[in-house]
């Protein structure tokens, strides 16, 4: 079941009372969580929004993007694949009968965005030949980590199933997502459905999430860590690229390189591209050219 959303109160600043004093301040030993960080180094390690000049403009820039891309692609939005009210999603038509389905996954670190905001990046997908159906999902607090992997299972499960007529049953799924997003794909690899997967930045192993600021809404559980994170389970699925972008924070940059490093080792069919110069939201550039280095290696491993 969904948590319902907890108001909490907060004193002081950050609860924390400073006196004044002429002695010099204590001084507290750093407390260790993770690859030699405490806290705050954690926080900075993941929140991609600090190190990008002004990200509400860009944010406002991928929007606009994103409307533009609305207006000129023909299909449907809002369909429903569960009861839930964000459980909906866009299907795009590339305007031919019978096209794969390309399933993308939005990111924002699973409690934040939404799938209107990164739509732009269907661009290149759809002129490669894909339909394009664009994914939402409850995101924290709402949802536990929990209630977000079934959510997108139930997503697959209703696209391959097709309960409704819609025409997307027997269509092979290729699986992508950004970021949280990646995370997602990743988890779903294995989905009878998926036919070759796309993992964009994923954050694949969950335990770094759990123990910095991210985790406040999130509140993952021992068991969500070592149940989600796909560095941690490492198994059959389908032919995968995983890309991440050479300029994205450093513990990005080796989440995606030591998850395809694991993939390769347990002789799965593993492409793993690095982005020159690109950080973490200027990858989506590269995925909205049909010709660009994550769909070309896609069409590489990828049954049609």
């Amino acid at each position: 079941m969904h948590r319902r959303l907890r108001s909490r109160l907060r004193t002081g600043r950050d609860a924390c009372c400073v006196r004044a004093s002429a002695t010099r301040p204590r001084q507290f030993p750093m407390t260790i969580l993770y690859r030699g960080m405490d806290r705050a180094a954690l926080d900075a390690a993941y929140l991609n929004t600090k190190v990008v000049p002004d990200f509400p403009a860009l944010l406002a820039s991928m929007q606009a993007r994103s409307a533009t891309l609305y207006e000129d692609a023909s299909g449907r939005r809002d369909l429903r694949y569960g009861a839930q009210p964000a459980q909906r999603f866009d299907w795009l038509s590339c305007g031919q009968p019978d096209a794969p389905l390309f399933v993308f996954i939005h990111g924002g670190y699973w409690q934040h965005c939404a799938k209107e905001d990164f739509a732009y990046a269907a661009s290149g997908p759809l002129a490669r030949g894909f339909d394009v159906i664009l994914a939402e999902y409850t995101l924290a607090p709402v949802a536990t980590m929990t209630d977000i992997v079934g959510e997108i299972g139930a997503l697959l499960d209703y696209l391959a199933n097709d309960p409704d007529g819609l025409g997307t049953a027997k269509r092979p799924i290729h699986l992508s997502g950004h970021s949280a997003g990646g995370h997602l794909t990743a988890v779903h690899r294995a989905h009878p459905a998926v036919v070759s997967a796309l993992s964009i930045s994923p954050l694949v192993d969950l335990e770094p999430i759990s123990l910095c600021c991210l985790n406040d809404k999130l509140q993952l559980t021992a068991r969500e860590v070592e149940a989600y994170s796909p560095l941690r389970h490492v198994g059959p699925g389908a032919p995968t690229v995983v890309a991440v972008g050479d300029a994205e924070l450093p513990e990005l940059v080796r989440q995606a390189h030591d998850y395809a490093t694991a993939c390769d080792a347990a002789g799965e069919r593993i492409v793993h591209v690095g982005l020159p110069g690109m950080q973490h939201f200027d990858v989506l550039d590269d995925l909205a050219k049909p010709d660009g280095a994550m769909l070309t290696a896609l069409q590489s491993i990828a049954p049609r």
